[in-house]
């Protein structure tokens, strides 16, 4: 399963970076993105059309949530793994992790460092 990245759809709305791989992952229906990608995107539009466009991508990608394993698995990563991570990238790994996903994001060098992720 491929887990797409905040950056990786805000990319594919304005139609560059993984925009074509974003794309055939749509088209069979395997994309998949987190509860933490989601709020961030909705929470960072800016104005009511970008938030419609947000809405329409978001029903044909579902969300993975944030359970018990995969708050485990983010806590692992943030508090003892020794590498400097953000609280929502540690939240988005441990989900990926968790859900024996593969990372989509354009935030190769910075998700590299977390042990046992998978990166497309």
């Amino acid at each position: 399963m491929t887990i797409a990245d905040t950056d990786v759809l805000i990319d594919y709305l304005a139609g560059k970076g993984e925009a074509d791989a974003v794309e055939r992952l749509l088209g069979r229906g395997v994309l998949r993105t987190t509860v933490i990608s989601r709020f961030e995107l909705l929470s960072g539009a800016k104005n009511p059309k970008q938030l419609a466009r947000l809405v329409q991508l978001l029903r044909a990608v579902p969300s993975l949530a944030l359970d018990d394993t995969a708050a485990d698995a983010a806590s692992e990563i943030l508090e003892r793994s020794g590498y400097p991570i953000a609280m929502a990238d540690s939240l988005i790994a441990g989900i990926v992790t968790s859900n024996g996903g593969t990372l989509l994001t354009r935030n190769r060098r910075h998700f590299e460092r977390v042990p046992g992720i998978r990166l497309a």
